[in-house]
């Protein structure tokens, strides 16, 4: 039962979605964003953070095709939200929406950056297993990317940690990477089509993964020990 002091901004919440569904529909995406950011606002000012949340990711699958970057913005703002609430475990989908996207976009740096971020909100709600595939997808994105040097930096910093540096997620990686410093592309090859963990991440990533290699793995530059720098956030 809501308060009566939350009555009035929970129905104006719920009108407000409704205003940026028909926004939608009519073609009016600028106006469909600011209404569901709206009701977000309105939502949240009853206290109810998991509504305010859920309304930011419906809003933002409504205009993901048209305002993908406001859409990204405002799967991770649903995040942060939930985050700041405890609710580290709930934000899940919506990190996975904004990782697709920003692939689709081929913002492939930035896809690897929100699986990091996954990756650390996961830790703080313990879901190990959803934290090592987070880091193991992030290295996989960057290889599809053909930036080996950063690959090999997301993993050094992930294997910060120590539940993803002595899970199997973890060897994948590290069996991926060697490969690469050898320049074998048939190993690369191997360790993806043989490995059941990369077939157990998201659709998304395991689609990437079974393109490696990418470009000329024999020309890219092997990454020596101890010459890469560790990231300035620790992942710890």
């Amino acid at each position: 039962m809501l308060r009566k002091s939350c009555y009035r901004p929970w129905t104006a919440g719920k009108h407000m979605e409704s205003a940026g569904q028909l926004a939608k529909e009519l073609g009016l995406i600028d106006e469909a964003v600011d209404s569901y950011r709206r009701a977000s606002e309105l939502f949240l000012h009853c206290g109810k953070v998991q509504p305010s949340a859920d309304v930011l990711s419906r809003g933002a699958r409504a205009v993901e095709d048209e305002r993908s970057e406001i859409a990204v913005r405002m799967y991770l703002d649903a995040c942060a939200m939930l985050e700041e609430d405890g609710r580290e475990q709930m934000a899940f989908d919506n990190y996975r929406a904004a990782v697709n996207l920003y692939v689709k976009l081929n913002r492939f740096k930035d896809a690897a950056a929100v699986l990091v971020r996954w990756g650390q909100s996961a830790d703080k709600c313990h879901a190990t297993q959803s934290q090592c595939k987070a880091y193991l997808s992030a290295v996989i994105v960057h290889l599809y990317d053909e930036d080996l040097k950063q690959a090999q930096q997301c993993y050094n910093d992930c294997s910060q940690v120590n539940a993803f540096s002595r899970s199997d997620q973890s060897e994948t990686a590290e069996k991926l990477l060697s490969a690469y410093c050898e320049g074998n592309p048939d190993e690369i090859r191997h360790v993806v089509s043989s490995s059941h963990i990369i077939t157990h991440l998201d659709h998304t990533i395991v689609r990437l993964a079974k393109q490696l290699p990418k470009g000329d793995v024999k020309a890219a530059s092997v990454v020596e020990p101890g010459d890469d720098e560790l990231n300035e956030e620790d992942l710890t």
